[in-house]
């Protein structure tokens, strides 16, 4: 049976594991790439529990190993902050201000910092 003209079809169409959502809100990030370790502060352009993409003033090469925090600010009382560790899968230029769009894909789901709460002792 002949496709309809004019439509296009994928032999397998790309699905995501994990929702994405558009967040903004800034990332501090720790890379590695060869024997160099540097840190970098961007923002957020989406989020998933298994990833991230980040607006950042420098490049981050292809395949290095990432950690990284999020703050979120908003109706609450302080910042939560999520924590993550990852590679880089993915650069490409930026259309905004950052120079590079970088992609990261996490071992594990983004999780929640814990805060340091003392133990009573009595």
């Amino acid at each position: 049976m002949p496709q309809p003209t004019g439509v296009a079809r994928s032999p397998s169409p790309q699905e995501r594991r994990y929702r994405r959502f558009q967040l903004r809100y800034p990332v501090h990030l720790l890379f590695r790439s060869g024997d160099l370790i540097s840190e970098v502060d961007g923002v957020s352009r989406d989020v998933s529990v298994g990833g991230l993409l980040v607006e950042c003033p420098v490049l981050i090469p292809q395949h290095s190993a990432v950690d990284f925090i999020i703050r979120l600010r908003g109706r609450t009382l302080r910042p939560v902050e999520l924590m993550g560790e990852g590679k880089v899968v993915r650069v490409e230029p930026s259309g905004t201000q950052a120079e590079f769009a970088v992609a990261v894909e996490c071992k594990k789901p983004i999780t929640p910092i814990e805060p340091y709460l003392p133990t009573d002792s009595n």
